[in-house]
């Protein structure tokens, strides 16, 4: 997810798009502890991509 892509949402999209990544995270989460995650790559890039996305609604919360 790029960083454009994410300040053009609203803060309700932000949410859920958080939402999202968080499950997905914990659905890797598991994968790897039983053995079935094949790309071990996709939890760094699902971790990278909260973080952008909580800097992003930091940066609009401080703007206000």
């Amino acid at each position: 997810m790029k960083s454009a892509e994410i300040r053009s949402k609203s803060e309700i999209e932000l949410n859920e798009s958080l939402l999202n990544l968080r499950k997905t995270q914990f659905s890797l989460r598991m994968q790897r502890a039983t053995q079935q995650l094949s790309d071990n790559s996709q939890i760094n890039k699902v971790r990278k991509d909260i973080a952008r996305l909580k800097t992003i609604q930091h940066e609009k919360v401080m703007v206000k």
